[in-house]
């Protein structure tokens, strides 16, 4: 008998896998590979300041340090590189927006994470002109897809990764343990992003779901830069010259599907951050589960003590994901409580 078994292998249930074999633990994992799930879409933008008042992203303290070396233990194992480390080059558009950035930059709390100007180098003829530029320090790129595929293959070869689609009809609940199809395990764990919105278990479940959608661009004429613009838009530096450009932002949908009017959003939004042709190579889509305070959920079903959901990551997967994985294994093990500020009864 497996110890878990583990629904999704986006961001949280990859981490989570991952630190439950490091503790020993045996797993299997179901996924059915959907290319635009949102881990795969996502940029893997780990940004120490967010929001319009430039704070602090929660926890970014614990959160950073935990995250990088938490992804050069996966870089060891796996032999991928997965963590690019970047500076984030920040539009400051209005003078109260200047005044705020320079008191964030005197706050001594605040300085290993930013810096009052910011050089754009040889972009600088390129780009839209605003107010000023700050500096984030402290960012980086996590490449998602580069390590979901990895991880994938390694478990797909130990025979740990089951990829099929997933279908509630076909989990059994017994008193100690869950079977399903031929697997037998001690414990369940959904990670199912998005999808656990639907989850027949947790019909309670806080979950939203906002919808973003991005494009992969390639610059004409313009040197390539090795540091994060956010101007009107993220435009996030990949491999081979080519940049990650988003997101937007829709609460209401009819699919996950790519629009055309989410198409003409995102190249609007780079014709006024940067002047200068471009191409856009692909445009993706994907739902991001997301909570109202925009913390992770996890915990126990309140019935069923050998069923639990770990969710909730949302946009800041990447920073959230490496710290908040490994507590909740800590927690399955008995080692520790589970932090309140993220059990999904929070919400009541």
């Amino acid at each position: 008998m497996l110890d878990y078994l583990i629904v999704g292998q986006g961001i949280a249930g990859s981490l989570l896998a991952w630190f439950l074999q490091q503790e020993g633990f045996s797993v299997a994992i179901i996924d059915d590979g959907c290319p635009n799930a949102s881990s795969r879409v996502a940029a893997g933008l780990i940004n120490p300041i967010t929001g319009r008042r430039f704070v602090k992203s929660w926890r970014i303290d614990e959160l950073l340090p935990f995250a990088r070396e938490t992804y050069r233990h996966l870089e060891a194992q796996l032999g991928v590189k997965i963590y690019h480390p970047f500076e984030i080059v920040r539009a400051i558009y209005t003078v109260q927006e200047e005044n705020l950035w320079l008191e964030r930059c005197a706050d001594p709390s605040y300085q290993s994470y930013v810096g009052d100007a910011a050089l754009l180098g040889p972009l600088a003829e390129h780009v839209v002109p605003v107010r000023a530029f700050g500096q984030v320090k402290g960012g980086a790129r996590v490449a998602l897809p580069e390590l979901l595929s990895a991880l994938a293959q390694q478990w797909a070869a130990q025979g740990v990764l089951v990829q099929v689609p997933f279908g509630f009809d076909r989990l059994r609940l017994g008193s100690s343990h869950v079977v399903y199809d031929n697997l037998c395990a001690r414990r369940v764990v959904f990670c199912g992003g998005y999808r656990d919105k639907r989850n027949p278990l947790f019909p309670a479940f806080p979950l939203a779901g906002d919808k973003g959608e991005v494009c992969i661009a390639r610059f004409q004429g313009v040197p390539t830069f090795e540091y994060v613009l956010k101007h009107k838009v993220f435009i996030i530096p990949l491999e081979g010259g080519t940049y990650w450009v988003g997101a937007n932002y829709a609460r209401r949908f009819d699919n996950e599907l790519p629009t055309e009017a989410g198409y003409q959003w995102l190249t609007d939004q780079l014709r006024q951050s940067l002047r200068c042709p471009f191409e856009v190579l692909a445009h993706r889509a994907a739902v991001r589960p997301t909570v109202p305070d925009r913390r992770p959920l996890m915990g126990q079903h309140p019935d069923y003590r050998h069923v639990f959901i770990f969710n909730g990551l949302g946009t800041k997967g990447a920073s959230l994901g490496p710290f908040w994985a490994y507590h909740f294994v800590q927690y399955l093990a008995g080692r520790a409580p589970l932090d309140e500020a993220v059990q999904w009864q929070r919400f009541g």
